[in-house]
């Protein structure tokens, strides 16, 4: 008689039948709730479906309708949708500073401000509605907006009087602060210049502009929010991304406050989240964040802890990026970087031999390059292992790193909408040449990347539809490149799917369970107005999120009918 060993995987698959299926085929539970339309699901092996039956926060079945009609029973709550909708796994937004952009919503708001005038009068009418004494903050001001001059102290001085002011340009690398807070900060104009950073002087005299490592000066002294702040923050940013369609977020560090991590905790403990969140700490942190995951471990299915945060460079809008030549509009400056490559290599070494995954911001080319040696250096030194590094932004690329991707394994966090951004006037500061390989989103793919996408909220909107319109089209904010700027740097709609939700959960560990409509997953989902993959794509930003599910949860449903 022959004996028949059973593996584990074997006995786990017939566990499972006998659990959900009865001898005639058919399920014993009901689900607890199926909802039928058109599904992309995200699966490339069955990429289509008609219904997926839902019970807890999971996925029982996806398929057919024939496939999950077995499923309904007399208590399961049905829901069809309409068939112009479309339905898609939940998004994950791969780069945020997520409390961050929560305590913005409620500061002053100077993205869209067209002229120095609107500038001054949206800081004045803001100063009026707060307390003497209390700081102004936040504003994500684009001195684009208005010809590219770029704001002073002096503009605002005689407006706030009687409050610090300390408002950063969209990127989040460059701050204004006005006379008190540079007060209250010790700084005049005899102010030493700041290794990797810049204080910005007109005749010898400071203007209040500050640039990375310099912001730390006037960090030391703004208040940090309190607990309750932050909370609130938390829960005005989960309540903001799930009205984009958005399911889970990677929050990236602060501004200057660090990684929130104990919030999200907070928030979990107190079952307070209806975003799922991966939370990195800062990269000088990484000791912290190594004896925290030795003690409590890496966290569950709503906060999940494991990696760092370094920077290289700063940003093409504040001329702080590093580029390999000058900036076309400034010959005698190509940026900087702000950190020592070696002291970089140290830090990235020591987080990844704590088995720590790296995600590290890299803009210029010189700061790319230079990225991808520090990779490159710790994979020999350390051995090969499936360490999934990050590079974020990567945004100006030389053509000869593009294969080193693939080559290494570094994966590209993207933010299509930067390319549409910064598209108006990128080409001023870095010329049509290097502008070929920026934000080079099909020839990263091309040459066999991964990559990943986000959209760097606050710095942009947190939408991922705006983020797949972006990669898709390229079509400038002032409309003028209709047909894209850089246009063969386009990518396809289902590849922009891909990048903000299979691709984004492999980017944090957590392909095996969200990121697609799958058997046994997470039923994360959302339902969109229309079919991204068939409409002109030119109209994808103007299609409505008219429900986000979380865990089998609707988190949101648009209040506007259809």
């Amino acid at each position: 008689m022959k004996r028949f060993r059973m593996t584990g995987r074997a006995l786990l698959a017939i566990t499972a039948c006998t659990l959900l299926y009865s001898c005639a085929g058919k399920p014993h539970q009901s689900a607890e709730s199926v909802v039928t339309g058109k599904i992309w699901t995200g699966d490339p092996e069955h990429p289509w479906a008609e219904a997926m039956a839902i019970s807890g926060d999971s996925i029982l079945a996806v398929g057919s309708m024939g496939d999950v009609k077995a499923w309904i029973g007399k208590s399961t709550k049905t829901t069809t949708t309409d068939t112009a909708n479309l339905i898609v796994p939940g998004f994950i937004d791969s780069h945020t500073h997520f409390v961050d952009g929560g305590l913005k919503l409620s500061s002053v708001q100077l993205r869209d401000a067209k002229s120095p005038q609107e500038f001054i009068r949206r800081i004045a009418d803001f100063a009026k509605t707060q307390k003497k004494g209390v700081w102004i903050t936040g504003g994500s001001w684009d001195h684009q907006n208005w010809g590219g001059e770029l704001p002073e102290k002096s503009w605002i001085d005689s407006v706030t009087k009687d409050n610090p002011v300390w408002i950063n340009r969209l990127d989040g690398h460059m701050l204004l602060a006005n006379s008190l807070a540079l007060k209250l900060a010790g700084v005049d104009d005899n102010i030493k210049d700041v290794k990797g950073g810049e204080i910005i002087r007109k005749n010898g005299k400071v203007t209040g502009l500050l640039k990375d490592n310099a912001k730390e000066i006037v960090n030391k002294v703004n208040p940090l929010p309190d607990n309750e702040q932050k909370d609130a923050a938390l829960q005005a940013a989960m309540q903001y991304v799930a009205s984009n369609g958005v399911t889970s977020i990677v929050s990236l560090t602060g501004t200057g406050y660090g990684s929130y991590i104990d919030v999200y905790k907070r928030a979990r403990e107190q079952k307070k989240l209806n975003t799922r969140i991966y939370a990195v700490a800062e990269l000088e942190n990484w000791a912290a964040l190594a004896k925290d995951i030795k003690e409590n471990g890496r966290g569950d299915k709503w906060v999940k802890l494991g990696g760092v945060k370094g920077f290289v460079d700063g940003s093409l809008g504040s001329h702080t990026a590093a580029f390999m030549h000058p900036f076309t509009d400034a010959p005698a400056d190509s940026g900087f970087f702000v950190i020592s490559e070696d002291l970089l290599y140290k830090r990235l070494k020591s987080a990844d031999s704590a088995g720590l995954q790296l995600f590290v911001h890299a803009i210029g080319d010189r700061s790319i390059n230079a990225l991808l040696n520090v990779y490159e250096r710790i994979e020999k030194a350390d051995g090969p292992r499936d360490r999934r590094m990050r590079m974020e932004h990567a945004q100006h690329i030389f053509p000869a790193d593009l294969p080193r991707f693939a080559k290494l394994g570094v994966i590209a966090s993207v933010q299509p909408y930067h390319a549409i951004d910064d598209g108006r006037w990128a080409e001023k500061v870095i010329g049509h040449e290097r502008a070929k390989t920026t934000y080079a989103f099909r020839s990263l793919l091309d040459a066999g990347a991964k990559i990943t996408l986000g959209s760097d909220w606050f710095v942009a909107p947190a939408s991922p539809l705006l983020g797949i319109y972006a990669a898709v089209t390229r079509r400038t904010l002032d409309d003028k490149n209709p047909q894209g700027w850089i246009p063969e740097q386009k990518i396809t709609v289902e590849e922009a799917l891909k990048g903000y939700t299979i691709q984004a959960a492999y980017a944090t560990f957590e392909e095996q369970h969200k990121g697609s409509l799958k058997t046994g997953k997470l039923a994360d989902y959302v339902i969109l107005e229309k079919d991204i993959t068939k409409i002109d794509p030119v109209t994808i930003k103007d299609v409505k999120i008219l429900s986000t599910v979380v865990g089998g949860k609707e988190v949101y449903k648009n209040p506007v009918k259809n």
